[in-house]
């Protein structure tokens, strides 16, 4: 065969562990980037289609109704705006609560970090990618399935600041259980200060936790600065189907009243907190959706809000949640089409996955969900990292090895370069018929950012893969979360922002008992 590769040790270029250890260094230098898609987005369904669901969302409210339990304010609200109130039970006229979304909603809004460089654009073309959120185990290669502690958590912080493609800190990385429950908060949302400088999310499991994570972004940011920027948002759920708990409005008018982000999200498991049937899910979603963010606007129009989204399937023999499906998939086509119909920010899932370990089965269910996600438009990704078990486990191995994948989609965002660089005419001038481009000026010009060169694949020879010890990917990655642990530097707080931050955290654990529950 006279096309064969020539595959000898002598002709094929080797890739030595100081070449890794150049990436890596690049790597741990490199500040964040902001991701602004330049490819189009997937339309699954037509005009019609689209009238379809918002007709049967429009049904769902007028027929069936949402319920807001205990928040007599939040249900004045929307008494006041056109709603028929009937006990807790509030229904709505078609229109009504899209006209509230539309009139005064954001098409997007500025999240600004404690680093202005890492401050990020929700809406439009961007995208913003989050960790995991809300794991009670953590896991990692040498300490195996344990609950998360204090010490994990500020591990997981500390990581995701070293990531290149996350862009936001999140929150609740894992649940700090030799915490209590009911001051928890007020360490985790000190760490992200203290130990990130990109965005975060705040604490909404009750309406003082909120305000008070909302307290400690004004003594970071100054009292002043929410009135005219967003420096915290929330992440709720709705108590689907069709229940908002008033702890959960509360929380929302919390937010959107100091004019901070909300995002809003129904959680759906086909066949228990909704239909079976896509459609129907969709549609239940999108009512769902669109009743939190009015919410947000009738406290104050304009607050930064997030149509959100956690809609996926479940085993129906078994009741477990199962990820990266074709029935999700096709939930989040429809549901970032909607959410461009109202001109508002959308929040789909990220690498989500069933999958107990790193594995051949999270590696697929986790890039189908991310995939969908991003062909569906969304702008907000939580869970892009980290997630294992159903949601279950924060996992350090597949924190950074999904950190490799959001890479890979930034590239993959940024589209076809179609410039004079691109087309290489200079190269090819140089070239000519019949020789290779290896050598080539052009090559060498473009060689360290022409590809994406994946971090945990390895595509060395045979023999040189066994020489280094035969790793795969899981024990590549453990190396990896190490080395930029061993490498993180605080980015320390002003001296009187830390200690008012100090101040604030005991003065507010003091003034109750520790409770777990």
């Amino acid at each position: 065969m006279t096309d064969a590769v020539d595959a000898t040790p002598a002709s094929r270029p080797r890739r030595t562990r100081g070449d890794r250890s150049r990436r890596d260094r690049s790597r741990a230098e490199a500040t964040v980037r902001r991701l602004e898609r330049r490819i189009p987005y997937y339309d699954l369904l037509d005009e019609e289609g689209l009238d379809r669901i918002e007709e049967h969302a429009d049904r769902i409210l007028a027929e069936i109704g949402i319920e807001v339990w205990g928040d007599d304010e939040a249900i004045r609200l929307f008494r006041d705006a056109g709603a028929t109130v009937d006990g807790q039970r509030l229904r709505f006229d078609p229109g009504l609560i899209r006209s509230i979304v539309t009139a005064t909603a954001p098409q997007q809004f500025v999240q600004h970090a404690r680093d202005p460089e890492r401050s990020v654009t929700i809406g439009g073309d961007h995208t913003v990618f989050a960790p995991g959120y809300g794991m009670p185990f953590v896991r990692d290669l040498d300490r195996g399935r344990r609950y998360g502690t204090m010490a994990d958590f500020d591990e997981l912080v500390r990581l995701n600041h070293t990531l290149e493609w996350t862009h936001h800190s999140g929150l609740v990385t894992c649940e700090p259980t030799d915490v209590p429950v009911n001051k928890r908060h007020l360490d985790m949302v000190a760490t992200h200060l203290r130990c990130s400088t990109k965005p975060l999310l705040g604490a909404i499991t009750a309406p003082d936790r909120a305000l008070d994570s909302i307290e400690m972004a004004r003594i970071v940011f100054g009292a002043d600065r929410l009135e005219t920027d967003c420096v915290i948002m929330g992440n709720i759920n709705v108590n689907s189907p069709l229940v908002f708990d008033g702890q959960v409005t509360q929380v929302i008018s919390h937010y959107a009243a100091a004019n901070q982000g909300m995002v809003i999200c129904p959680f759906i498991l086909g066949g228990a907190m909704g239909p079976v049937t896509p459609a129907g899910a969709v549609a239940q979603a999108h009512a769902e959706a669109m009743v939190g963010v009015a919410l947000t606007q009738l406290v104050r129009p304009g607050a930064p809000a997030i149509y959100g989204n956690f809609l996926t399937t479940m085993s129906l023999r078994s009741g477990a949640p199962t990820f990266g499906t074709p029935e999700a998939g096709l939930a989040y086509f429809a549901v970032g089409q909607l959410a461009r119909r109202l001109r508002i920010p959308v929040r789909c899932g990220g690498s989500f996955t069933s999958a107990k370990l790193p594995d051949a089965q999270a590696a697929q269910e986790s890039a189908t969900s991310l995939s969908t996600a991003m062909m569906s438009g969304a702008n907000f990704v939580l869970h892009a990292a980290g997630w294992l078990e159903g949601g279950l486990v924060m996992d350090y191995e597949k924190l950074v090895l999904d950190n490799d994948r959001l890479g890979m989609t930034h590239h993959l965002f940024q589209g076809l370069a179609v410039d004079d660089n691109g087309f290489a005419m200079d190269g090819f001038h140089e070239v000519g018929p019949g020789s290779h481009f290896l050598g080539s000026a052009h090559t060498l010009a473009n060689y360290e950012t022409a590809y994406y060169e994946a971090t945990f694949a390895d595509s060395a020879s045979w023999e040189q893969w066994r020489e280094e010890g035969e790793q795969d990917a899981r024990q590549r990655a453990n190396t990896d979360w190490k080395k930029r642990l061993a490498a993180y530097e605080e980015p320390s707080l002003p001296d009187d922002v830390d200690e008012a931050l100090t101040e604030f955290i005991e003065t507010t654990k003091a003034a109750s008992e520790d409770a777990w529950y």
